[in-house]
């Protein structure tokens, strides 16, 4: 509760009571199919938050994003995975569910399960409000011992870090979602190479920073799936924009770049344009492979779904070999070179060569002859409704 400036406990005999309940449960005693239960209710009222538009929305990815990356980055039981921007914890809960897998069928042996719930799952947040909700989400999701990290990320200032000692300073997986929009001040941007006000540049260069190096004879260390918006991959006219996404390319390898629908983030106040990047740290970008969900369209009757991403999971293949080299073209997909990004000023937009666009050909004189003849019916229209 550390850095809450308010409280519906509000009284000290009320708080005492809180925790003689508390101190009361037993793990013995509770039955796990219950706690899956809560936990499914607990994230349906997040979801609530979101959709609502109240405090909850700035800190909710959709949950179908959310299964899309983690099920394309494939955290295994061992590596660490961390979320440097982990809001309620949405992409640490679900890698566990992952992990896991169903009844728990991944895992083999009791060490395996204490390495999951207790020296596995890393994150940060900096809301106070929202900290302790993420702790919850996690603990009732199964996470006996979630790391989370209270304070502000870019800054390195905390709040309480009591339940980040022992963290590894490098992670094998990093799933996250960087604020769209946000502005940082100095006592940010001097932590960086790259400096900008813009906040998910930053947390891009804190991303690159985290992943672990390939270890042994591994070609490729540590891997990404990151949630980031549209202008921050075209924008070629500010030079921390640029200069990131090269180091985003001369030290990991950006294999996938998928382009979503404008509407998957509606629900949760963001009406941004997003791309879902996927790379892996150790090795230059050769070349990018795109995929384009863009012209889908997503609304209240029409929600995003991974059944809607079939198309995509047959062709993205094993995220661990890297690489757009063995993913093929299709009438979504191609691939873009190095060289041609270096062209462009590293423009990594996704524009997909291969749709058709209805083109008006027409000169700038048979437009205007084309509304004179309009506003000519018009004006006979009207004169035949003045006669009736």
């Amino acid at each position: 509760m550390s850095s809450v400036e308010r409280t519906r406990i509000d009284t000290e005999r009320n708080f005492l009571d809180v925790i003689d309940k508390v101190d009361e449960i037993d793990h013995t005693a509770v039955d796990t199919t219950h706690v899956f239960t809560v936990s499914q209710v607990y994230e349906g009222l997040l979801l609530k938050m979101g959709e609502k538009g109240n405090d909850g929305g700035q800190f909710f990815t959709p949950r179908e994003i959310i299964r899309a990356m983690v099920r394309v980055i494939d955290p295994r039981i061992g590596e660490t995975v961390y979320d440097p921007g982990c809001g309620t914890g949405g992409f640490l809960a679900q890698s566990f569910e992952q992990m896991t897998g169903a009844g728990n069928a991944n895992i083999t042996s009791g060490d395996q399960l204490t390495t999951l719930q207790e020296h596995t799952f890393y994150g940060r947040e900096k809301d106070n409000a929202v900290y302790p909700i993420a702790l919850a989400n996690l603990v009732l999701h199964g996470i006996d011992a979630p790391h989370i990290w209270h304070g502000n990320t870019l800054t390195a200032t905390a709040a309480y870090d009591g339940l980040f000692e022992g963290a590894p300073p490098l992670y094998d997986v990093i799933l996250m979602n960087p604020p769209f929009g946000g502005k940082e001040g100095k006592d940010a941007q001097t932590r960086f190479a790259y400096k900008t006000g813009a906040t998910q540049v930053l947390f891009l260069q804190h991303v690159i920073d985290s992943l672990r190096p390939p270890a042994g004879d591994e070609v490729t260390g540590g891997r990404c799936g990151l949630v980031i918006d549209e202008g921050v991959l075209f924008r070629t006219n500010e030079t921390a924009f640029v200069r990131t996404k090269r180091k985003l390319l001369d030290d990991c390898d950006l294999w996938c770049i998928l382009s979503m629908p404008p509407g998957v983030f509606s629900q949760a106040r963001a009406g941004v344009k997003t791309n879902l990047l996927f790379f892996n740290k150790g090795r230059p970008t050769e070349r990018i492979w795109y995929y384009d969900l863009s012209d889908l369209k997503v609304g209240k009757k029409t929600p995003f779904t991974l059944a809607r991403m079939g198309d995509f999971f047959e062709l993205v293949g094993d995220c661990r070999a890297g690489g757009a080299a063995d993913r093929p073209d299709s009438e979504r997909s191609w691939t873009v070179m190095r060289d041609a990004i270096e062209a462009s000023n590293y423009d990594l937009k996704a524009v997909n060569p291969h749709r058709v666009v209805n083109e008006d050909t027409r000169t700038p004189e048979e437009l205007l002859d084309e509304i004179e003849r309009q506003q000519t019916i018009i004006a006979a229209a009207i004169a035949e409704l003045r006669r009736l």
